[in-house]
């Protein structure tokens, strides 16, 4: 079985860079889909300390494998209709 969770390719969603960091789009994905996808995204060699997650939804499930991994999220600001954090190491 091959291991792709280095491959930014792979990653389910849509990623691109800013001056704040990077950021992962994973609104209407069907879940596990949004989890997998902000978790390959950090667990890459090269990931930076920031990444900005953009969601439709609180994504509880997530929260927990961040701390294990030395990651925290906080929540800011986004318009209606989105959940965005701010990921750090």
């Amino acid at each position: 079985m091959s291991d792709d969770r280095g491959d930014p390719a792979s990653v389910p969603g849509r990623i691109w860079a800013e001056s704040d960091g990077a950021h992962i789009d994973v609104r209407g994905l069907d879940p596990p889909a949004p989890l997998v996808a902000i978790l390959r995204l950090i667990d890459a060699p090269g990931a930076g300390p920031v990444v900005i997650v953009h969601h439709d939804r609180d994504p509880q499930l997530l929260y927990p494998e961040l701390a294990e991994r030395g990651w925290e999220a906080e929540r800011i600001a986004a318009p209606d209709g989105e959940i965005r954090l701010k990921l750090s190491r």
